[in-house]
């Protein structure tokens, strides 16, 4: 980690926080990590769609956006950020994972030289477990983290209808596709509150709300088997 985070000293969080990051709603199934990418862009300092599309353009992204990937597209904005994973590369065993099947071939060796190359491009990357009381921490001082989740287990408390396994559905629309038992989906952690025991987060899924959950859904979306524990924390002094 960087900052407040790799000392081992994590202030204390106050009870109540709430960032004002905008929502922004994906525009297709797989575009989930761009679309909150631009929501911490919008946050941070407004950069242009132009500079954006170049930048994605540069990095070669396709149907098939890894975290690795975000925290390149970071980097390439000048964006201070830092990427923790449990996995340096691609875990062979999603492979065998309905959600990565699809791309798991052609993207493994990509994937993997991303990580080998990640600190010779600048792309800040490290292996390790994060708590939830280091991402109350990091919130607290302004900050906010593009986390991935299992959108089969995350469910909105807020949400009058919870859309639990489409990573994009419009509005009030049902879902007609099979439960599969991992489905990868990005979500921007902005907030919590620490009596009531719940993080909020903007799902791309919507762009007319801020979704809570309780802190035991959200650590069992964002720890379960296909997410690798994957954060990327981003830093509001860019």
């Amino acid at each position: 980690m960087t900052g407040e985070m790799s000392n081992g000293i994590f202030p204390q969080p106050t009870d109540v926080v709430l960032l004002n990051v905008p929502v922004i709603r994906q525009l297709y199934h797989w575009d989930c990590g761009l679309a909150c990418s631009r929501m911490v862009l919008k946050y941070l300092h407004p950069v242009s769609e132009e500079a954006f599309q170049r930048a994605c353009c540069d990095l070669k992204l396709t149907e098939s956006v890894w975290t690795i990937d975000l925290a390149y597209l970071m980097c390439q904005l000048g964006v201070k950020h830092c990427f923790c994973t449990q996995t340096l590369g691609v875990d062979k065993g999603f492979k065998n994972q309905s959600f990565y099947k699809k791309h798991f071939d052609t993207e493994e060796d990509r994937v993997n030289e991303l990580f080998l190359k990640a600190e010779s491009s600048g792309v800040v990357v490290k292996k390790c477990s994060v708590t939830v009381q280091e991402i109350q921490a990091h919130l607290s001082h302004g900050h906010v983290a593009i986390v991935l989740v299992n959108a089969v287990v995350l469910v909105c408390e807020l949400c009058s209808t919870s859309v639990k396994y489409c990573c994009f559905l419009p509005v009030n629309q049902k879902c007609f596709c099979s439960t599969p038992d991992y489905q990868g989906h990005f979500v921007v952690v902005c907030g919590f509150n620490r009596t009531a025991g719940c993080i909020f987060y903007n799902n791309p899924a919507y762009s007319d709300r801020v979704c809570c959950t309780s802190i035991s859904n959200f650590e069992e979306a964002r720890m379960s088997y296909g997410t690798d524990e994957d954060i990327l924390f981003i830093f509001k002094d860019s």
